[in-house]
């Protein structure tokens, strides 16, 4: 068997896997991932000088031990739930509610939207690289329209009941609309959508900034920033008294987005359309399916995705739009990769990204290791995780229908010349 069908049998076995071999296959990833950052880690501590070693294996000393900074990384991201040098293992004054689990849920509240973003655009054939300028000027429509209009509402909750949905919604909407730009451009310009999604993230961030820096600046901040809203105004932490800047509020209401996404894509007829189109073009199109109005559609709810995405980073996170956004737009990828642009697996794949950045920063704390190394833990972890789903994505964008000859039954090929 030559390379090409060796790779092609493999591409064929993982395009068929099962969702619990595919659960099976990314939990071995990870596993490989954690081996052999424990020998980065191990190796690297050995050209380190140090003091005093971290651990002692064969009678050779190394200054971080992989053990530690693994436990310490999810140890952290859970807020302390282990006691890592007591024989009890387990923590009995945890609590669930502190603020190394509420950094976790912030982030993986953040990446559902920007996940749910790029899946969208994925299913319907569509590589939207352009969801981080999406949630920039979708963050930046929330925080200025709160702004203006919360002068015009009654303070407290009545206020905010009212503020926060609408604020959403103008995000939403503003996201979208950026997103329609380069999704008309694929479809009557014949664009590439990377090329003008990419383009558009620094067209997005330098609007974002002239904006704010000549017009809408706070007055007393040399930062580049909007006024702040008034709490009010704002997504306060829910059942996380203690901060984290994370609301269980922001969380359902990402966690109901997952079902009502899944029910568009799977349950409707422009789910329908839009997952045909992604997958079987030509067929589509051939069934009377308007290709170019669904292109432009789906940019646009990818766009509106990602542009609520920003609204929950304003209005949950910073209270006020800031230059210097995260890059929750482009983790969004890496997200959706995870999840097999599945809504459902949006969900895991958010929270494992969300507990390896909030890890990382109790690593770098706790442990002494560089944040370098910490990176390319990270780094690995995300990239033997996804991979396996990323080459299930490419077995099922190409054919891979085994190459045979049609034999007739007397052993000669069929059309071929009598002898």
């Amino acid at each position: 068997m030559s390379a090409a069908e060796t790779a092609k049998s493999v591409l064929r076995r993982l395009t068929a896997a099962s969702a619990t071999e595919r659960i099976l296959i990314s939990f071995a990833a990870l596993v490989m991932a954690v081996v052999i950052g424990a020998g980065i880690i191990l190796v690297s501590g050995r050209v380190t000088t140090c003091q005093t070693a971290a651990t002692t294996l064969f009678g050779t000393g190394f200054c971080y031990d992989p053990v530690e900074v693994y436990l310490v990384l999810f140890n952290g991201a859970l807020g302390e739930p282990f006691l890592l040098n007591d024989p009890a293992l387990f923590n009995p004054d945890w609590n669930p509610l502190n603020f190394g689990f509420a950094l976790t849920l912030k982030e993986t509240t953040l990446l559902i939207f920007t996940g749910l973003s790029v899946a969208v655009s994925f299913r319907a054939g569509l590589f939207n690289i352009g969801t981080q300028g999406q949630l920039v000027l979708g963050g930046l429509a929330t925080a200025l329209f709160s702004f203006f209009v919360a002068p015009l509402l009654p303070s407290g909750l009545v206020g905010g009941l009212i503020l926060i949905p609408l604020a959403v919604i103008v995000g939403a909407l503003v996201g979208g609309l950026y997103g329609a730009i380069p999704g008309a451009l694929k479809a009557y310009a014949d664009a590439n959508e990377v090329i003008t999604t990419i383009m558009l993230n620094f067209i997005a961030a330098q609007i974002a900034f002239v904006l704010v820096s000549e017009f809408f600046g706070n007055p007393d901040s040399q930062v580049v920033e909007t006024t702040p809203l008034p709490d009010w105004a704002t997504l306060l932490p829910v059942a996380f008294p203690q901060g984290g800047d994370f609301s269980l509020l922001a969380l359902a209401f990402g966690l109901a987005l997952v079902v009502a996404v899944w029910f568009l894509l799977e349950q409707t007829s422009f789910g329908y359309d839009l997952r045909t189109s992604g997958e079987q073009p030509e067929a589509a199109e051939y069934g009377g399916v308007d290709a170019k109005r669904t292109t432009v559609t789906s940019m646009f709810l990818s766009g509106a995705l990602g542009g609520m995405g920003g609204a929950i980073w304003v209005l949950m996170v910073m209270g006020k739009w800031q230059a210097g956004v995260p890059s929750l737009g482009f983790d969004g990828i890496t997200v959706s990769i995870l999840a097999g642009n599945n809504p459902f697996g949006v969900v895991p794949a958010a929270l494992l990204f969300g507990t390896l950045k909030s890890g990382s920063l109790a690593v770098q704390f706790g442990t002494g290791v560089p944040k370098q190394l910490v990176g390319v833990l990270r780094g690995l972890i995300i990239l033997f995780v996804a991979m396996p789903e990323f080459f299930r994505m490419l077995g099922s964008a190409i054919d891979l229908e085994p190459d045979r000859e049609t034999v007739a039954t007397d052993g000669g090929r069929l059309g071929g010349d009598d002898e």
